[in-house]
């Protein structure tokens, strides 16, 4: 018996020693002294710590409808599958309808709309297929946004992670997106209320500075009240990125975007020097190397819409990423960032079918599009 005791103390030792030299790594590629430096764009070192309790720690999704829960269900889709061992929190509306997955009318006999049925088949996919945990939470909305601004009208919403206490760290994605690559190094950064990474495709002079699309969070009611309290005193056209610009512009840590936040408009980019950060005097831009070395994108693309749109064929060839000049031809026969970007939306619809059992919005032959995309 003493041998086992001893040896279990061991064990717990060597697993101290090495979550401490994990956090003395990051700590090198991380500055926590200087949030608005250069951020590193090598990534962590991967976790194999079997004495980790990933119980306290949590990938969080927010869902305000069904386009949105849709997306949030592929998100942990992509997290069950690249094996992540922390939990898998969907935050979703109280609107929902969350009753018998098998019926077409609800306790009181009354008919379901074809939403309703939806909302209950993917609420009960995420906890079914992806063991995700299932939260009901008001929706957090702007009532007197800009009708133009819809798509960030609820996206108070997703700061509710800041609010979930029962977790010691929360990695909290927007889930218009794609994981790319396992992040769950992202839960043993340092301690700091919140990580974000820098808005690199902002102008320099445009006031917010940093990103709520990837937010390495520990839970806090102080911090969740300071961030309620701003919202209360947000501008009109202030939404979840101006407000925590508002609170943590000067003291969080900064996130590097390599390899944690790639958008897909970087692909149309004529200048990638912002993207490509302080390696831009040293590093050809190489978009296959760009996306294989990122581990989360974001879809990001004005004028173009969402992934889940279909978009209009002529406004798709106005803003396809351009062919570049062969560095031995001079012709514009690199057309590797088109074929890359027109890869990312295809596996997005085949992603929502397969998934979430839903058609890209009014899709018809969206597939000849981006075929006809890859192919030149």
């Amino acid at each position: 018996m003493r041998y086992v005791s001893t040896s279990r103390r061991a064990r717990y030792v060597g697993a101290l020693l090495l979550l401490a030299s994990i956090v003395l790594f990051l700590e090198r590629k991380i500055d926590l002294s200087a949030p608005h430096g250069p951020a590193s764009h090598d990534a962590p070192v991967s976790i194999a710590a079997e004495e980790v309790d990933w119980s306290r720690f949590a990938y969080v999704q927010y869902a305000t409808d069904l386009t949105y829960l849709c997306n949030a269900v592929m998100v942990f889709e992509q997290l069950h599958r690249l094996g992540t061992k922390a939990d898998l929190l969907l935050l979703y509306s109280s609107d929902f309808y969350s009753g018998n997955v098998n019926s077409e009318k609800d306790s009181e006999g009354l008919q379901l709309s074809d939403d309703q049925i939806q909302e209950a088949r993917l609420l009960h996919k995420a906890h079914r297929d992806y063991g995700a945990k299932l939260k009901p939470v008001t929706v957090q909305r702007r009532h007197d946004s800009d009708p133009g601004s819809a798509t960030w009208a609820a996206s108070y919403t997703k700061l509710i992670a800041f609010n979930q206490t029962q977790y010691q760290r929360i990695v909290a994605l927007d889930s218009d997106s794609t994981v790319l690559q396992s992040m769950d190094e992202l839960f043993f950064l340092p301690p700091a209320p919140v990580i974000l990474p820098r808005a690199y495709w902002l102008d320099p002079e445009y006031d917010v500075t940093i990103s709520s699309a990837i937010m390495v969070i520990q839970p806090s009611a102080s911090e969740y009240e300071r961030i309620t309290d701003a919202i209360a005193h947000a501008g009109p056209t202030d939404y979840d990125m101006e407000v925590l610009d508002t609170i943590y512009k000067h003291s969080a840590p900064v996130l590097p975007h390599r390899p944690y936040l790639l958008l897909s408009q970087v692909f149309r980019w004529e200048n990638h020097s912002s993207y490509l950060g302080a390696a831009a005097g040293e590093e050809a831009w190489d978009p296959e190397a760009v996306m294989k070395e990122a581990k989360y994108l974001h879809f990001s693309e004005w004028p173009l819409p969402k992934p889940w749109v279909r978009p209009d064929p002529n406004l798709v060839k106005e803003h396809w990423p351009a062919c570049m000049p062969d560095l031995v031809t001079n012709e514009a026969t690199d057309c590797r960032a088109r074929r890359v970007w027109a890869g990312i939306y295809q596996d997005f619809k085949y992603r929502r079918k397969e998934v979430c059992g839903l058609d890209v919005d009014n899709a018809g032959d969206i597939v000849e599009d981006f075929e006809a995309v890859r192919s030149n």
